[in-house]
Formats: structure tokens, C-alpha cells, sequence
């Protein structure tokens, strides 16, 4: 093993500098309320914004769906692996986004990945927030396209990075920003790609089910068409409380993903128990106004009183709540000292953020209750 002698190395590094990352291990259903380690816990670090993980209804559906199809796909999407539960899935994802077609990736990792590298060929140039996720940046280097970045929301920026790129134009922007909790502007993006002939893709991954009348996310918030959005892709493992992903956009440019994104071509498909169950989610969500008012409400409440405890919020109005403490020990000390108190909050360091704002991501569900919130205040009020 001389030729990767420096594995040993490079985690001692990595230990040194606050930046190992572990696994807790979680021994209860996903909930707000949760048992790690043997110790009952109050959680506000999950993604779970409306409380569907562990949902009786969505439950029911996958079990009534193993049932009656077994456990496994057995074949990718374009074998024998696509079921009619995946097809009914597809057509009311195209339906709930005001789309024409739909198709089912099996992370949103893969979504990403997949979407940008088939659309795009080293003559291309791909134009990304600054604080674009993980995934969505590798998808870029992926399309061996010319890769460009813009500073965070900042149209102006964008306009300098269009008017210098070559060949075929996608910019690509998270709607909601994973570890910022704030919204990009996507109105003037979209204005500003129809003006440079480009195409706009956006990862709305964080705002489906939180956001828009029927929780459609920040795009049918905005009231933006499929011409201002070409490329729609969300998750399915947040709001949504399944597993999974999907891109959603005109069907020529789906039958086209469907022949080309290596991901989605070269994998199994998902179980069609997952497909069921999200397709009661979808159901539970459209429907989801009151988990909606309520998620908002710990939200205002949550930012009403951690203002008063002085500490740095960012500019969010989502159920992404950080706090900015800056240093990686401190991050990691203050989410021990909340851990010792039965509350789970996970501290994000570099390279998931930038250095020197590490930070305490704190989320909010609509199964939080206003003692919850309280408590978790409380808490980073004697810990301050």
C-alpha cells in the first residue's frame, strides 16, 4: 500500500484540525423526538420538515405495496426495473410542478450529477452559486464544461460570468441553500438567463414541501413557468419523509435524460414500495397547509427569541436555521454541550461551509412544538 501511505496521515490532519466528521446512531423512527445511543433525545437537525418519516399513512402505503410487489426492483428503470407504481409516481410529480414530464432518480445526488453532466460538453459553459451544493458542483466538473462561479446571490456577478461564457449557457442555483437556510432570487436569475440565452436549472431540494401554496417549493412560490425554469430537480428524502430523487422539466428534454444521464441509465431502480409511499406523501403534502403554518410559526418563534440571546443568525426564513459561531472547536463544543442537554444539533464545519463560519444547523419541523423551541432556546441561552 506505498502508493497511499498518507491515508493515515491525512485523517490525523483532519483530526487536528476539528474537521473529522463521525456517525451518530440513531436507534428510534425518525421523529423530532429520538434515541441516540441508548439516551431519549429532542432533534433539531433533521430534514424532515413536515414530520412524514415516520407517517402512519406513508407507512401503510409501503407496506400494503411490499405486500403485494415484493421488496426490490431487480433491474434498472430502462431493463425491467420501472413499475407502474414509478410511472404513476412521475406523472403526478409532472402534475404537482406544472410540468410536462417526470423522471425518478434514486438520490438527489445522482439527480444532479446526471442532469448537468448529460446536458453539458467541455465546448458548454455551467454557471453556479458560489454556494452551490456539493453535488450540483460535481456535476459541472462531471460535463467537462467550462465551470464558472458567481458570488452568492449576487445577480450582478451572474450578469459578468453570462456575458463571458461560450457555448451552450446553464446556470445553476439551489433554491434553498442546505446550510445558509436563504432563497436565491430566482426572478431575477431567470430574467437574466432569458436575456443570455441560457437555461436555468434549480435544485429545489430544500424548499418542496415547505414552500408555495401547496408546498410545490420556491419556484411555484415565485409563480415561474417551465420557460423561466427549464430544469426542476427536488428530493425526496427531506419534506417529503421517503427516499429519492427527481428532475422534472418539458418531455423532450426528459426523453433526452432518459437516453443519456449515465446515473439514471446505470443503476437499479428504487423499490416500488418507495415509490408508493411517496406517492401518499405527495398526497399528504399538497394537502399540507396547517403542517406548513406551523413549521412557520416555530420559525418566527425560533428567530424572535435567539435574536435576543445575541447570537448571529443569517438571513433565512426557512426551516434552516444557523448559527454562526466561526471556529471549528466551538462548534463542535457547543453542539456537545446541547447534546449533554437531550438535544441534538449537528455543528457544520469546513468544507461544507466556509472556513471560519462554522456553524450550529439548526432545523425546524412542524412537529416542533413551542415548548420544543423553548427548550432548544433555553439551552442556547446557558450555553452562551
Amino acid at each position: 500500500m506505498k502508493n497511499f501511505s498518507d491515508i493515515a496521515g491525512l485523517l490525523a490532519q483532519r483530526k487536528n484540525n476539528q474537521l473529522y466528521r463521525s456517525r451518530i446512531e440513531l436507534q428510534s423512527a425518525q421523529s423530532v423526538r429520538v434515541i441516540v445511543d441508548g439516551t431519549p433525545m429532542l432533534s433539531f437537525c433533521s430534514n424532515d420538515y413536515l414530520g412524514l418519516a415516520n407517517h402512519p399513512k406513508i407507512a401503510q402505503a409501503m407496506t400494503a405495496a411490499i405486500e403485494k410487489y415484493g421488496v426490490g426492483s431487480g433491474a434498472s428503470h430502462l431493463v425491467d426495473g420501472h413499475h407502474r407504481e414509478h410511472e404513476l409516481l412521475e406523472q403526478e410529480l409532472a402534475v404537482f410542478t406544472g410540468r410536462e414530464k417526470t423522471l425518478l432518480f434514486s438520490t438527489g445526488y445522482m439527480a444532479n450529477v446526471g442532469v448537468i453532466s448529460a446536458l453539458l460538453s467541455r465546448h458548454d459553459s455551467v454557471i453556479q452559486d458560489k454556494l452551490n451544493h456539493a453535488s450540483l458542483i460535481d456535476g459541472g466538473i462531471l460535463s467537462q464544461a467550462k465551470l464558472k462561479r458567481y458570488r452568492h446571490n449576487d445577480v450582478g456577478h451572474l450578469a459578468q460570468q453570462l456575458e463571458r461564457a461560450d457555448g451552450k449557457k446553464l446556470v445553476v442555483t439551489d433554491g434553498v441553500f442546505s446550510m445558509d437556510g436563504d432563497c436565491a432570487p430566482l426572478s431575477a436569475i431567470a430574467e437574466l438567463c432569458q436575456q443570455h440565452d441560457a437555461w436555468l436549472l434549480v435544485d429545489d431540494a430544500h424548499g418542496f414541501g415547505t414552500l408555495g401554496e401547496t408546498g410545490a417549493g420556491l419556484v411555484s412560490q415565485l409563480n415561474l413557468t417551465s420557460q423561466q425554469v427549464p430544469l426542476l430537480i427536488g428530493t425526496l428524502g427531506k419534506a417529503f419523509g421517503t427516499s429519492g430523487a427527481f428532475v422534472t422539466g418539458d418531455t423532450d428534454t426528459l426523453d433526452y435524460l432518459m437516453q443519456f444521464a449515465r446515473p439514471y441509465i446505470y443503476t437499479t431502480a428504487t423499490p416500488p414500495s418507495i415509490a408508493a409511499a411517496t406517492r401518499a406523501s405527495l398526497k399528504l403534502v399538497i394537502a399540507g397547509e396547517a403542517k406548513r403554518a406551523q413549521l412557520n410559526a416555530n420559525i418566527a418563534h425560533f428567530r424572535a427569541g435567539v435574536s435576543q440571546l445575541g447570537y448571529e443568525l443569517m438571513r433565512s426564513n426557512t426551516a434552516i436555521q444557523p448559527i454562526i459561531v466561526g471556529s471549528n472547536e466551538r462548534a463542535l463544543s457547543m453542539s456537545a454541550k446541547l447534546k449533554a442537554k437531550g438535544l441534538l444539533v449537528t455543528a457544520i464545519r469546513p468544507p461544507t461551509v466556509p472556513v471560519g463560519t462554522a456553524r450550529l444547523r439548526i432545523t425546524l419541523s412542524a412537529e416542533h412544538t413551542k415548548t420544543d423551541v423553548d427548550e432548544l432556546l433555553s439551552a442556547l441561552e446557558a450555553i452562551q
